[in-house]
């Protein structure tokens, strides 16, 4: 069994590969890594990864919602990221969440 840590090493990796301007949840991670915890582990690891060269703010909620805005250091902080890398935000939900959505599991096929 993976330790927590690993596990997190393991989201990270995939998290540095959302590109620039797109975005990606936490069960679609989850469900690439096949994690026991689900996105809930995925979230855990985003909680963790603040200061570091993960993009955690490219992370959202299954609909969009940036669910893990109250951990960037204030309340607009995520959003701000988003959209300096042309990510539309509106009332804390991407704009156009579906066209911007970048899935692990296509993205990374073997």
């Amino acid at each position: 069994m993976l330790e927590n840590k690993d596990y997190f090493e393991e989201v990270y990796r995939v998290v540095r590969e959302v590109p620039t301007g797109r975005v990606t949840t936490y069960g679609a991670i989850a469900r690439y890594l096949s994690l026991r915890a689900g996105a809930r582990m995925v979230g855990w690891a985003m909680n963790a990864a603040h200061g570091s060269d993960v993009p955690a703010h490219r992370v959202v909620n299954r609909i969009g919602v940036l669910s893990g805005k109250h951990f960037f250091g204030g309340p607009t902080v995520m959003q701000e990221r988003l959209e300096a890398e042309g990510i539309r935000v509106e009332d804390d939900r991407i704009v156009e969440f579906n066209k911007l959505l970048w899935d692990p599991s296509v993205e990374l096929a073997v």
